[in-house]
Parts: C-alpha cells; structure tokens; sequence
C-alpha cells in the first residue's frame, strides 16, 4: 500500500442503510479510491445525532436488518482490505436497528450490585453475539462517563451511573463481554463527559475542574480501564482546560490532552477515535475541507470517525503528517483488525438471525434492578380489594403488561391518561388509594423527557390528597419533572418499558420479589 492508502485506512466515515443508491454508489467510490479502513454505520440520514437540519427525500424504512447486512457484503466485497465494520450500539443493536434486541441502558444496568457485575458482562457478550451476527466488528461502547451532573443533556441514561467505582468496574465488564463475544470495543468519552451542561452534538461543553479534581474523578475508569489493557479510547468533543495549558479547546483536537496527557503521561498504547467529527462543537470550527481531519490526526488521533470530508483529509495529512505518525497509526488499525480476525473472516455469515434467549435474559436482569427509591410510608398499603382502590396508567393506555400482570392476582378498576382531556380526568376524583404507573416517553431530558408538564400538574393537583404509590417506568432523572415526589406514599423505578421490566415491577408490587436495585 502507498503511503496514502494507508492514511486512507486510518477513516471510518458515516454510512446510512437507509440512503439512496446514489450515496451507496459514493461511498462505494470512498472504497475504491480512497481506501478508507472502516464504515460506521447510522440507520438514516433523518435519524443520525446533529444530521438533523440535512433531512432528505422521504425513504423506506422497513427490513433494516437485512439491508445492514447486504450492505456490509456489498461494501466488503470491492475493499481490497477488509474493512473494520462498526457502529453505536450500547444498549443493542435496538440503539440503530429496530426489531432487533433491546438491553438495558446503562443507568439501568448501574442500578445492580457491584456483586452482580457478572450480569453486565453477560449483557456485553449477548450485545457482541448479536453484531457479531450482523457483519459488525467494532462497537463503540462503553461509555465510562459518571453522570455525577443531573442535568446532563448528551449522557444521562448512557451512563452507568454517579458512583466512580461502579461506573469502572461496569465499564470494563461489558467491555470484557463485548471481547469474549469477538467484537471491538471503546472506552468513551475521554477525559470524561458526565459532569457537562451542554450537548456536544451542538456546542462545546467545558469542564472546569483541576487536573487532581479530574484523575479523581472523570478519569478514574479510564485509567483502571488502560491498565486492565484496553484497546481503543474515544476522545470527546469538550473542554478540560486544565488538561490544554488553560485552553478551551476540544479534547478531541488537542494535542495536549490526547498526545501528551492520554498517550504520555497517562501510558495509553491503544487507539486513539475521535468522536464523531460531524458534530458541531468541531466542525464548525475549520471551514477548510481537510483541516478539521488534520488538526484531530495532528492532535494525536489514529482513527478517525464520521469524517465529512474524506478526500481532502487525505490529502491535507498527507501533505502535513510525518510518515512516522502516519505508519504508527496505520500499525494500530491494521493489529486491531487483525486482533479481531477480520482479515480471515469479515463478512457475515449467511444465516438467519437469532436472538433467542434475549427476552429470558431481560427478565433476568429486570429481577435485580427493580429500585425502591422511597418509601415515606412503610405502614400504608393500598387496600386492593377497597373500591375506592384504582390503577393509573399516564402516557401510556391501561392495556399496558403491567396491569394485566395484577389483573392476574386481583380486579380493579384501572384508568389511562394519554392527552389532558377526557372523562378519566374526572373519574379520578372517584377513588382514595391509586397506584400510578408513568410511562415516561423518553430516555433524553430533552423536552422534559418528552413529558406533558400540563398532564403532570393537573394530576399532582387531583392526587394531593389521595393515598398513592408511583411506578416508574423510566429513567430515574425524570422525577424530577413530575413535581412534589412527597406526594407519594412510595416511589418504584422499573427503568425500562419492558415485558420483562412491567412483569417484574408486577412483582414487586404484590411482594413476590424485594426490590434490589440501588441509585448510586
């Protein structure tokens, strides 16, 4: 390969399986000519994270799956080297591909013990076994990220959690998952993006904490991550100034944070990816084509991910790069390939997919996590049989699992609430004891977690006196959006709209199961 080739081999540009024939065919020409090393794959243009102003004629979105899959094989088979096939999927391929396995989000995972890490690194494994099955090599996941900033808008539920101990150890499970499994997995987003306000996707968030502040804390998995040999390191798109000599500055470009501190000082050997080089907290900052990919490569970066501007990143290292720098990545990739035996075998087996046993494991799993985040009133129990006694369904209809798994066990009235009108509003007014169940619609903060504030306080003010026990369904950072939580009795978080989560919260509920979980 020529020198050029093998900058080639350091990109991994975006490809959407939802596209047109026309943008399959340029990417087809990044193949032939350009020599790229790797695909990342996004399901479609209208979907893909700060791609949303770029929205394109209207397009099929059926058999996802199965278009994945022979893309990969029309793809790999005009590379004259095996590409290295990857793709965002932390809860599953579900985070891309619908109708595929869904798992936990991580702050559901963190809500085990650290004596349940077993189950996360299971969780890993199955995640792999199923890209795996896709043609997929790499994952970028974990994220090692400690939400310890509750008004995060980009990591939240991508986290496992506050506690830095538990976010390291549940990293590297799942990285170790991913690993039995045959597939690639990354560490993300160095030096650390749980203590942020702002979305990275849209500006550029900044962390103003000490160098001792930040090894203490944001860097803590990150480095038990390196010394547990970790191949591969995302670096994000925010500040850390008192990495960059003061300099507000994205990680993802500096050569401070990346060359010096991660690979220098902090001993990294592995690869360094930058994040997505699409979003706008870098790529509004080079209006050349080619200078954002020179300045992340010059910074210390060895793979570059969702590069818009393939060519003229080429050519711009190549003009500017030392060989040294140039092969030494070029080595990093190439052993990482190898690593992952893409070289022998990359492209996906012609078989149909299977994911059996994926719904006995999220029942597994939701056993543990069911938490029990308050209980004011351990004396109060509704009285099921009292007809004063009624379920609650909010944002979602009442023919939802989880009622119909008590309906098993005893008969109530149950209600649904999904717009703030309709004659249940008042029947509520009919009943003293209500167990409520709030679907939440969203897993982002974004738009209150897409909860109708309206809907929430007309029910705080019909329910304020009444004897009431709250099931959530969602993220836990959500309750903060629906007012006074003393106005419940007792307040269980089942995270996850699940079958298995609602039938395990059913449980729960009529004290067949103790609620395990723990927020911390």
């Amino acid at each position: 390969m020529t020198l050029k080739e093998k900058i080639g081999q350091l990109f991994s540009p975006a490809a959407f399986i939802h596209d047109t024939e026309e943008n399959y065919i340029d990417i087809e020409s990044l193949i032939k000519n350009q020599h790229i090393g790797g695909l990342t794959f996004f399901h479609s243009r209208h979907s893909a994270a700060a791609n949303f102003e770029k929205r394109q004629e209207k397009l099929t979105y059926e058999n996802t799956l199965e278009k994945l899959r022979a893309l990969i094989v029309r793809y790999q088979s005009i590379s004259k080297q095996p590409l290295l096939m990857s793709i965002d999927a932390e809860f599953g391929l579900a985070m891309r591909i619908e109708n595929t396995p869904q798992y936990p989000y991580a702050i559901t995972l963190g809500a085990l013990s650290l004596e349940q890490e077993d189950l996360v690194f299971e969780t890993g494994y199955r995640m792999g076994k199923d890209l795996k099955q896709t043609g997929i090599h790499l994952n970028f996941a974990p994220v090692a990220d400690i939400n310890t900033n509750p008004k995060n808008p980009v990591i939240g539920y991508r986290s496992f959690g506050p506690n830095k101990e538990k976010v390291s150890r549940f990293a590297l499970a799942m990285y170790r998952g991913l690993e039995k499994a045959g597939i690639g997995a990354c560490y993300k987003h160095f030096p650390g993006h749980g203590d942020t306000d702002t979305d990275s996707h849209l500006g550029l968030p900044v962390i103003n904490k000490t160098k001792e502040e930040l090894i203490d804390e944001e860097l803590y998995p990150f480095t038990n991550g390196i010394q547990a040999g970790i191949d591969m390191i995302m670096v994000g798109h925010l500040a850390a100034p008192s990495l960059s000599n003061g300099k507000n500055i994205p990680a993802s470009i500096s050569k401070e944070i990346i060359t010096d501190f991660l690979k220098g000082e902090m001993g990294f050997k592995g690869i360094v990816v930058s994040d997505a080089l699409n979003m706008k907290s870098v790529s509004d900052l080079f209006p050349e084509p080619g200078q954002l990919e020179w300045e992340a490569f010059n910074a210390g970066n060895d793979f570059l991910c969702f590069s818009e501007n393939v060519k003229e990143g080429i050519e711009m290292i190549l003009k500017n790069g030392s060989e040294e720098k140039i092969l030494e990545s070029f080595q990093k990739v190439t052993q990482f390939k190898e690593k992952l035996g893409i070289y022998s075998d990359h492209l996906p087996k012609e078989i149909g997919f299977d994911w059996s046993g994926n719904h006995a494991f999220n029942h597994k799993l939701s056993i543990h996590y069911i938490t029990e985040i308050s209980n004011q009133n351990p004396q109060n129990s509704l009285d099921l049989s009292d007809s004063k006694f009624a379920k609650v369904s909010l944002f979602q209809g009442k023919e939802n699992v989880f009622f119909s798994e008590l309906d098993k066990a005893f008969s109530s009235e149950s209600l649904d609430l999904i717009s703030s009108t309709g004659q249940n509003w008042e029947r509520i007014n009919d009943f003293e004891s209500l167990l409520i169940a709030i679907f939440v619609p969203s897993a982002k903060p974004v738009n209150h977690f897409g909860i109708d504030m309206d809907m929430v306080k007309k029910l705080n003010t019909l329910i304020e006196s009444k004897n009431c026990i709250l099931y959530l369904f969602g993220s836990p950072l959500s309750l903060n959006e629906i007012g006074s939580q003393e106005i419940f009795d007792k307040i269980t978080c089942a995270f996850q709209n699940f079958v298995s989560a609602q039938k395990a919260a059913a449980l729960h509920f009529l004290g067949k199961i103790e609620a395990e979980g723990r927020l911390d």
